[in-house]
């Protein structure tokens, strides 16, 4: 049973004027562990943070801030580390075609006519179109673009969205697809899904190659 916007809308305020998560649960008739997800992110005032230690329960939400913060250190720290391991990688076309590779066998289609890969995150999108270019002498004119769309988006303006992303030209753009949708809920932010598609057998099958040989060196059959 999915909750209201207003009911998370009500939970948040009674958060910000310091009720406990108890509080709000009882409150709402929403669980506890709800509670938490909604408001986890939530900075009390001062106002707040006098009512909740009045009712002796600021202990836990000053617990659970320590856990936040390492959480978020930790995670930056993993970053960091992150950051330099890849920043060190020497970089090659070879590397490039590998990359290509391993994700378009991940989120691609698996035939050998040409290239389709399929994403809503445009991140993925840009890095999956930036180590194939890196890796293949490609001819622009030979991308296409196709958008999976619900009822409630605009196509011209997702178009031009996914071509700013992409760096294909709207010329290039097939008519969207149109997903059901009874246009009651609506993801908020939500682009759309894009299919990409470069028409080259040649770099398909190469592609194809390099994920068999890939798997072959690391004694998989």
């Amino acid at each position: 049973m999915s909750h209201s916007f207003e009911l998370k809308t009500k939970a948040e305020l009674l958060r910000k004027k310091g009720f406990s998560l108890k509080e709000i649960s009882d409150n709402l008739k929403i669980s506890k562990s709800t509670a938490s997800i909604w408001l986890s992110s939530i900075e009390l005032s001062k106002k707040a943070q006098d009512r909740l230690e009045k009712n002796r329960i600021l202990g836990p939400y000053k617990a659970m801030l320590i856990k936040k913060k390492f959480r978020e250190e930790q995670k930056e720290l993993a970053f960091g580390k992150a950051y330099d391991e890849i920043k060190n990688i020497p970089i090659s076309r070879e590397l490039f075609k590998l990359y290509s590779a391993l994700l378009w066998w991940c989120e691609g289609n698996k035939e050998t006519s040409y290239i389709r890969f399929t994403n809503s995150d445009p991140t993925m999108i840009q890095n999956f179109l930036y180590v194939l270019r890196s890796g293949f002498n490609l001819d622009e004119s030979k991308f296409r673009g196709l958008l999976h769309l619900h009822q409630y988006h605009d196509e011209k303006t997702q178009q031009e969205y996914w071509s700013n992303i992409t760096n294909i030209p709207l010329r290039q753009f097939n008519s969207s697809f149109r997903k059901a949708n009874t246009g009651k809920r609506k993801k908020l932010g939500y682009p759309g899904c894009i299919a990409i598609c470069y028409y080259d057998a040649k770099i398909a099958k190469e592609l194809e190659a390099i994920y068999n040989a890939f798997t072959l060196n690391r004694g998989v059959r």
